[in-house]
């Protein structure tokens, strides 16, 4: 595991919360574990992905600034990728996830008590998450780390929906404030416009299948 010295004081505090975290999300029977930077991340996905193996991903702008896109499209790999097949076909390429090897993606949440949350539009990203692919390796920046559940909801309100609601040009309130329409109401409060990405609200917590979805924290922020 990682370590921080007591001479950098921030970052020692984080690698507490850290520590926090994968203890929590171990005993809740994920696999979980953290490293300091971006390239310990990819360099620890790349010797878990048996050479060959069928893998398959959720959006993710965390996988892509870690490099694991550029690593899935190697060559290595029988890559599912949406983003070569028309569009169309995308639909067939997410139900052909399923049985893939292992399928990777970040998460929207992570909480200190060892739990995901993860919203999602389509909900191919969480049902392949709960159900499907024999391994699920999960990738998350420091900045998705938040103390509970009631946090993780703040969390994609406030921040999460609203960059990628921008990142995608998507037509809702949130892409022009800032902020979920329903940030202060129940958890799947929302706009009411047909772009909304808020659509499939799913909390992992203690898993059937021990050790089948692997937890990868990192402390750096990367992704929304």
């Amino acid at each position: 595991m990682s370590q921080f010295t007591v001479h950098e004081p921030l970052a020692a505090q984080t690698a507490l919360r850290l520590d926090r975290a994968v203890k929590a999300l171990n005993k809740n029977r994920f696999d979980a574990c953290w490293v300091k930077t971006k390239e310990e991340a990819l360099a620890l996905i790349r010797d878990t992905l048996p050479k060959g193996a069928v893998v398959s991903n959720g959006g993710s702008m965390t996988l892509a600034e870690c490099g694991v896109m550029d690593l899935l499209r190697s060559g290595d790999y029988q890559f599912l990728d949406r983003a070569a097949v028309p569009k169309e076909e995308i639909a067939a390429v997410y139900r052909k996830a399923f049985s893939a090897d292992y399928y990777l993606m970040s998460s929207n949440a992570v909480t200190e008590t060892g739990e995901l949350y993860n919203v999602d539009g389509n909900g191919n990203r969480v049902a392949a998450l709960i159900y499907g692919p024999e391994h699920v390796i999960v990738l998350a920046g420091v900045n998705k780390l938040v103390p509970d559940l009631d946090a993780a909801v703040s969390r994609v309100k406030h921040a999460a929906a609203p960059a990628n609601a921008i990142r995608l040009s998507c037509d809702t309130p949130c892409s022009k404030t800032g902020c979920c329409a329903g940030a202060n109401g129940a958890l799947p409060a929302g706009c009411l416009s047909e772009q909304r990405i808020c659509y499939q609200y799913v909390v992992s917590g203690f898993q059937r299948a021990a050790g089948r979805i692997k937890v990868i924290l990192v402390a750096e922020s990367l992704g929304y």
